[in-house]
């Protein structure tokens, strides 16, 4: 992993400088019981104990402000040009720094809309205000969301071919999991399949188990994030899923559908079929209207405004999210301007990122149809990382 952090490290200096900051300060403390999200990018999987000042600046200069006994892990890391080890306070060396630089502008690891760029805590934060007291530097603190969105987003090549991989992964393990599948097997039985393939490959879910996968057989179960249950696959009903693993760091995250059908059947009743249509035109779409300075929520009303166009309720969630180190990467989104969503849908998307594509619709007395494809954002468009579901799977 040191090789990917110090790619991620040298990739802030240049978000830095583009964005106008002039240092960027990532303050931890025990962060093997409280953990900064941003922290694997810039250090590594390793803790942090004492208090600890990464900090990196717009002119390349790389500097760790660690106690004394986590001092050594962080040269080897081979990511921070110079360690300044401390035995009774970080504060000397770190005013030091600071005076030396001069920065202008100090962003710290904190934000109100981007909950994978808050990772600094409101007591951690009192501390470094008394240590700033009677220093201007107190007065030029900015949010590092902009920094840290931006270097979660730009996915490096290496990245880019983990996540490729978790896809992949996840693929193989979905068509397994459709030839084991029969009517009259639970929720329960179904995921605890699933999950035995990932372990057989020494993985883990991309995010918790009794979540992932989600499995909803038929109309009667809860769709949303769920633990399975006992409801069993019927025919004449949809089988839905979301599920992605993670592998090397870094996850996928997909949904598929499967229509059992019914006695007498030989393809899937109209409403069942109208509805897949409608969600695979919304990806296609969506995918096509993805491109370099796009703002997300512009994507996020193409496959929304297609759904309610064919006469569907609206979904009540974006469109798509950020996949990278974790299944919800932070950042901007696919989605419309709701408040809960901050202005995340309203910034413009960049090469190396990659999203979901999520469109859904309840179809009543089947079950839920929603699919869920991993794709690029590339300077020329989007590329697909899945291989996109074109046509309903029916067993």
């Amino acid at each position: 992993m040191s090789l990917l952090v110090r790619e991620k490290v040298g990739q802030a200096v240049g978000i830095l400088k583009e964005r106008g900051i002039d240092l960027w300060l990532t303050l931890v403390r025990e962060s093997g019981a409280v953990g900064d999200p941003v922290l694997p990018l810039i250090y590594g999987d390793a803790d942090l104990t004492w208090q600890s000042f990464l900090a990196i600046s717009s002119t390349g200069e790389r500097l760790a402000i660690v106690g004394r006994f986590d001092a050594e892990g962080v040269r080897s890391s081979g990511a921070y040009s110079k360690v300044l080890p401390y035995d009774e306070s970080p504060k000397p060396e770190l005013l030091s720094v600071l005076d030396r630089l001069e920065p202008e502008r100090i962003a710290l690891n904190y934000s109100t809309t981007d909950v994978l760029a808050d990772g600094l805590s409101h007591g951690l934060y009192q501390v470094l205000l008394g240590y700033l007291e009677g220093t201007p530097f107190a007065q030029r603190l900015v949010s590092a969301e902009e920094v840290i969105g931006a270097l979660r987003g730009r996915k490096t090549a290496e990245e880019v071919a983990r996540i490729r991989e978790a896809v992949g992964t996840a693929q193989s393990i979905y068509e397994r999991t459709f030839a084991f599948v029969q009517p009259g097997m639970t929720e329960i039985e179904i995921g605890d399949f699933m999950l035995a393939r990932v372990a057989d490959l020494g993985l883990q879910p991309a995010w918790h188990a009794d979540h992932c996968p989600m499995v909803n057989a038929g109309p009667n179960t809860p769709v949303g994030h769920v633990e399975r249950t006992q409801e069993r696959v019927q025919r004449g009903q949809l089988l839905h899923f979301d599920f992605g693993v993670r592998q090397a760091g870094y996850c996928s995250d997909l949904q598929r559908v499967v229509y059992f059908l019914a006695p007498g059947e030989q393809s899937p009743p109209e409403p069942v079929q109208r509805a897949f249509d409608t969600v695979i035109r919304a990806i296609r779409a969506a995918v096509e209207a993805i491109r370099p300075g796009v703002l997300g929520k512009d994507v996020d009303a193409v496959a929304r405004g297609l759904v309610t166009d064919a006469g569907y309720p609206e979904y009540k969630y974006g469109t798509g999210h950020q996949v990278g180190r974790y299944v919800h990467d932070g950042g901007g989104i696919l989605g419309p301007l709701w408040e809960r969503h901050g202005d995340a849908g309203d910034r413009p998307l960049e090469p190396g990122q990659v999203f979901t594509v999520e469109p859904g619709i309840m179809v009543p007395g089947y079950g839920y149809m929603g699919i869920e494809e991993d794709v690029l954002v590339t300077e020329a468009g989007a590329e697909y990382l899945s291989r996109p579901q074109g046509e309903l799977v029916l067993r």
